[in-house]
């Protein structure tokens, strides 16, 4: 058995009728377009912006949010129209088994359940942190973090992943709802942001605009601890100028991570070929918005390199620079109250949509039997993964509670480029092996914005650091061996085809269209759905 065999599209979609691996659609596209936003806008605005541009870009930290951003739009065009062609559940993973073969699809996989379950610990421990700050700027006193013998216990980490469990248990659409109602509350904080900063806005504090490039602070980066490009290249480390520009792209990336999750979501939405496309690129558009005015204001309200909070010795500490220390410099402290609670909430559907999104993809690998088949049973009264759900929230709990994690920025970086990569590639792929499939969304200008997202993506890759790149082959490498021991052997691409059962590509493709066309089949699931979306069903 070939370990480059495809699942074909036309046996995806049909996998997603199978009763007990079954999702409920209720999702709409504006439902997917918040879901985009919630877990884009983390506390990364508040934070990521300031330090940023204090120690590497300048006032041209905003180019470096466009440049960031036109990678990810780039990006982003190639998962909508995989969305609109594949609308089943497991994004990358699931639109690299369609196109790229099996073994690629399951390293894909294992990447974003690293990305996924380490990103929602670390999330979780940072709404933890901003819980006990919050107290503590309203006159109060709160310790998350207790002594357990040798071990230190964060027991908010732990409540919030298990609110937040409980809540993706019952149902998507209570998790969407109550999504929405948060994010509105992180949006109006930023939007707050905005507005009280134009009243500080001193354009004289954007020139330059670009700083001159100078040698990097003393304790910088060194080593393998330096950008992979600048190892290679055997340059002196260094920051502002153009290449700070460059290499600031490559940090505030951080800041857009999450618009690919909403293709997670696609077995439960009620159009998912109209409606993935609008979510992804409709989320996106808003929050690149956002990330430029913000980025502006900041710079123009407080020079660059006076963002962060005074030294002893009468410097700042750029590294320790974010928003509220920002408005602090023109006498504007409330700021920091209405920050901590935007950034609470911003971290708090940053770990619901990670969670959710994590739980779709393993649920998505589970039925096509890389991983054990069992765990992907669908609630028959919330019509949601909740075995897998329960696990994952278990899991997180667990490492968010007892392990001291350091910054995964970059981890979570390079795997969530490599998806981009290979999603890129994919579309270019399947656009020529099936030209025949239905595409609400097709990407322009095909296959020069593919190829232009490839370049961009692995331009941004190797801008992040030598022992990120080490630590991730070591991640696949045991992914690769996982696989031969245990997916290859309990495929069920494999499976169908080594009993016999698996249909031609003419046979698929015959009897897809004659099940689609009465209405039983088909990613809008036709009358049978309707009718089950019907009030009382």
């Amino acid at each position: 058995m070939s370990v480059w065999r495809t699942k074909s599209v036309e046996q995806s979609i049909r996998d997603t009728d199978e009763p007990e691996h079954k999702l409920k659609r209720s999702l709409s596209a504006w439902d997917l377009t918040i879901f985009g936003v919630a877990v884009v806008i983390g506390a990364g605005i508040f934070t990521l912006t300031a330090r940023v541009a204090a120690t590497t870009a300048g006032p041209a930290v905003s180019l470096s949010f466009v440049i960031a951003a036109i990678a990810c739009g780039l990006a982003a065009m190639c998962y909508a129209e995989f969305a609109s062609t594949v609308p089943v559940a497991g994004s990358a993973y699931t639109f690299s088994y369609a196109t790229l073969g099996e073994l690629v699809a399951w390293i894909i996989g294992w990447d974003l359940v690293l990305e996924l379950a380490l990103g929602a610990s670390v999330v979780a421990k940072g709404w933890s942190l901003y819980l006990g700050n919050l107290f503590s700027q309203f006159g109060g006193s709160l310790q998350t973090t207790i002594e357990l013998g040798p071990l230190d216990f964060d027991w908010g980490a732990v409540v919030i992943v298990g609110l937040i469990t409980f809540v993706l248990v019952q149902g998507t659409k209570l998790s969407a709802r109550a999504n929405m109602i948060i994010t509105a509350i992180k949006v109006f904080v930023v939007l707050l942001v905005i507005v009280v900063g134009f009243f500080y806005f001193n354009a004289s504090n954007l020139s330059p605009f670009v700083p001159p490039s100078q040698p990097a602070a003393e304790g910088g980066k060194t080593g393998l601890e330096q950008p992979l490009l600048q190892l290679i290249l055997g340059g002196a480390p260094s920051s502002f100028g153009w290449f700070g520009v460059l290499a600031a792209a490559s940090l505030v990336f951080f800041a857009f991570i999450g618009f690919d999750i909403v293709a997670t979501a696609a077995e439960e939405t009620r159009n998912p070929r109209k409606d993935l496309p609008r979510g992804i690129l409709g989320s996106l558009a808003i929050v690149i918005v956002l990330y430029v005015l913000v980025s502006l204001v900041l710079t123009a309200m407080v020079p660059y390199d006076q963002l962060g909070p005074l030294q002893p010795d009468g410097t700042h500490d750029g590294n320790a620079a974010t928003l509220a220390t920002a408005f602090s410099a023109v006498g504007v402290d409330w700021a920091a109250n209405v920050i901590a609670i935007g950034a609470l909430a911003g971290l708090t559907t940053v770990v619901l949509v990670l969670l959710l999104g994590q739980s779709r993809i393993i649920f998505a690998m589970s039925r096509d039997g890389l991983l054990p088949r069992g765990m992907a049973t669908v609630s028959e009264k919330t019509g949601t993964p909740a075995r897998i759900t329960v696990g994952v929230g278990v899991v997180v709990a667990v490492i968010a509670g007892f392990s001291e994690i350091g910054v995964l920025e970059e981890m979570v970086n390079v795997g969530t480029l490599f998806a981009f990569v290979l999603v890129s590639i994919g579309v270019i792929v399947l656009r020529r092996t099936r030209p025949d499939l239905e595409r609400s969304f097709k990407v322009p200008l095909m296959p020069v914005l593919p190829i232009l997202s490839v370049l961009a993506c692995v331009w941004l890759m190797i801008n992040l650091t030598a022992i990120t790149w080490i630590r991730f082959l070591v991640w696949m490498a045991l992914g690769v061996a996982v696989y031969y021991l245990y997916g290859k052997k309990h495929s069920m691409v494999g499976r169908r085809a080594g009993d016999g059962l698996a249909l031609t590509e003419e046979e698929l493709k015959a009897t897809w269209r004659a099940e689609e066309d009465s209405g039983w089949v088909g990613p809008d699931r036709g009358r049978r759905r309707r009718e089950e979306n019907e009030p009382g069903s």
